[in-house]
């Protein structure tokens, strides 16, 4: 086995798919790239067992083959080198020989069977959406996820897809994002819930202006654009009912620029308890007060100034961390936040910055308010 790669391309592609890799594995083959070669084509492969990313690289060489290469060792290596040619010549005794402009190097590989094969995908249904449309999807829900081992549907972003619009939606119970695209449509509907892992992997390395293909069964899902491919295992459980705890009635509606509420509560809120970061909403006429105070420390703040308001008076509370998040994670000039009662949930929408056909909710559950 014999073939040779530029230097930069190589460490490129790697690069974009080490992020699967963990940095502690109970197997050690999978500390390693599964190098396969086929006549002009290198297959770089990276799992975790799990996830499974794959990349293929043009290169010179007639040879078809297979082996496993110590990812750490190569990727700190490539980024030594300058654009170059690099010479890779599988040797006796299980060696891997490089060689460069400045020298050889030589490492040990370990057989291609012993790497996992990813699942083979049967009963598939397929979709396709450009690779903008998902990660602007994603960088709308991840943020909300949960992190509770015990409640695994919630730790990952819920798909729904539809012959009216797909949805994703993302909640951690204390929180929710609704995002949606109603010139999204597939021809069954369907449902999944995609872990956090493969979609932070796809959002960094899908290169934005092309389509995804999307292929998913009731166990994993495959994107696929250009080169490279994430595949994963789905996760497995029935996701809550999201929309029955989305308040429909919600007569009190503050209107308000969103920058100048992001930081009102950013500032407000280094003096707000470091365990709730609770702030006090209070609603009067066309004013608004943004109110902490963390006893503990004798911490107090307090910005007020004039609103857009229709409603009753009102005191609310929140997490202004939540809150804060939210508001970063949206590109309007300016964002309704409506409520009910002080117990019920608020729902933040933008006024504007949306795409045709694009819809976004976010909802955040009160906190209690001390007299």
């Amino acid at each position: 086995m014999r073939f040779i790669v530029s230097s930069s391309k190589l460490q490129k592609h790697l690069q974009m798919i080490s992020g699967v890799i963990n940095s502690s594995n109970t197997m050690p083959i999978l500390d390693n790239f599964l190098f396969e070669l086929d006549e002009g084509k290198l297959k770089v492969t990276g799992s975790d067992m799990e996830t499974t990313v794959s990349t293929v690289i043009p290169v010179d060489s007639d040879d078809t083959d297979s082996l496993c290469v110590p990812s750490r060792i190569l990727l700190d290596t490539l980024k030594t080198f300058p654009d170059q040619p690099l010479t890779f010549h599988k040797k006796e005794e299980n060696l891997l020989e490089i060689t460069s402009d400045q020298g050889r190097y030589q490492l040990s590989y370990l057989s291609a069977d012993d790497f996992p094969e990813a699942p083979e995908l049967e009963d598939i249904e397929s979709m396709t959406m450009p690779v903008d449309v998902l990660v602007e999807a994603i960088n709308k829900t991840l943020f909300a996820t949960g992190n509770d081992e015990h409640r695994p549907v919630m730790t990952g972003v819920f798909f729904e897809l539809s012959t009216d619009e797909c949805r994703f939606v993302a909640t951690d119970a204390h929180r929710l994002v609704k995002y949606m695209r109603s010139e999204l449509k597939t021809q069954k509907n369907a449902q999944f819930i995609m872990p956090k892992k493969p979609l932070n992997l796809i959002k960094n390395i899908f290169p934005l202006g092309e389509d995804v293909m999307i292929d998913y069964n009731e166990t994993n899902t495959r994107f696929t654009t250009g080169d490279l491919t994430v595949l994963c295992r789905l996760i497995d459980g029935k996701y809550p009912a999201y929309n029955a705890v989305i308040p429909k009635d919600n007569p009190n509606v503050l209107t308000i620029n969103r920058v100048q509420f992001l930081n009102s509560l950013k500032r407000v809120s280094i003096f707000a308890n470091k365990s709730t970061h609770l702030v006090r909403l209070k609603l009067t006429g066309s004013e608004l007060s943004i109110s902490t105070e963390d006893v503990d420390f004798s911490n107090k703040a307090e910005e007020t100034f004039a609103c857009d308001y229709n409603g009753n008076d009102i005191q609310i509370g929140f997490n202004a961390k939540f809150l804060s998040e939210m508001l970063q994670n949206l590109q309007s000039n300016d964002v309704t936040l409506s409520m009910s009662e002080p117990n019920r949930a608020g729902i933040i929408e933008p006024i504007d910055g949306l795409e045709d056909g694009e819809k976004i909710l976010m909802l955040v559950m009160p906190l209690m308010l001390s007299a």
